[in-house]
């Protein structure tokens, strides 16, 4: 049964933020430009395989360490010219760290106030 609220790990928001520590989704259309910001932002090891299952074990790493907490400016632009599952790939990896990692996780994503709708509608149709 698919939901319209985000799971408990991610906000979904028009509120600004001051950009510090953040992906921008401008930056971050495609899933390789999206591998290249999150090893910037979350200084991701040297190794990192800029793929799902490597983005998923570099996440645990972190998780074990302590919390994290991403956020993705302009979040409507976010993989906008991927495939929808490729987004969908990105909130499951997130997601299994929520689940599976021993500190919190939490993402939010913000976008202007006259786009939220459609941030909204694209994570939903994620399932």
């Amino acid at each position: 049964m698919r939901t319209t609220e985000p799971p408990p790990w991610l906000e979904l928001t028009a509120e600004r933020g001051d950009g510090t520590g953040a992906v921008p989704g401008a930056g971050a259309r495609t899933r390789a430009e999206l591998f290249t910001r999150l090893a910037e932002t979350l200084d991701l090891p040297g190794y990192f395989g800029r793929n799902w299952d490597a983005l998923a074990d570099c996440l645990l790493d972190l998780v074990e360490a302590g919390p994290l907490t991403l956020t993705v400016e302009d979040a409507d632009q976010l993989l906008g010219d991927e495939p929808p599952a490729q987004l969908a790939a990105l909130l499951d990896v997130f997601g299994d760290a929520w689940s599976h990692g021993r500190h919190p996780v939490r993402v939010v994503l913000r976008t202007g106030p006259e786009r939220l709708p459609e941030l909204r509608r694209r994570v939903t149709a994620t399932g």
